[in-house]
């Protein structure tokens, strides 16, 4: 048994949700909340990256703290699992 046609289709679909993300300028994905873009920020660094790989920003750095401690959230977590969780993300907060 081979995984290869699944995680085709898991890349494929996770592309294709990340440009729906970056590219909607006037639908819902524009209007998020810093909580939900935190959401998709870690997922979106864990599924292309892996596990929180940089130094924690310094504290005057609110912006990049706030996306380092998110990404670290999240550390452990499968490329795989983490490319689901995205897809599943931005296609609820389409709605």
């Amino acid at each position: 048994v081979t995984a290869t046609p699944n995680k085709t289709k898991m890349s494929e679909a996770f592309e294709a949700a990340a440009k729906m993300a970056t590219e909607d300028k006037t639908g819902p994905l524009s209007k998020l909340s810093n909580e939900q873009k935190l959401v998709l920020y870690k997922l979106y660094k864990q599924a292309t990256v892996g596990d929180c790989n940089t130094a924690k920003p310094g504290m005057l750095d609110f912006s990049g703290k706030a996306k380092w401690d998110a990404w670290d959230s999240v550390k452990g977590m499968s490329k795989d699992d983490a490319m689901a969780k995205y897809v599943a993300s931005v296609e609820e907060y389409n709605k």
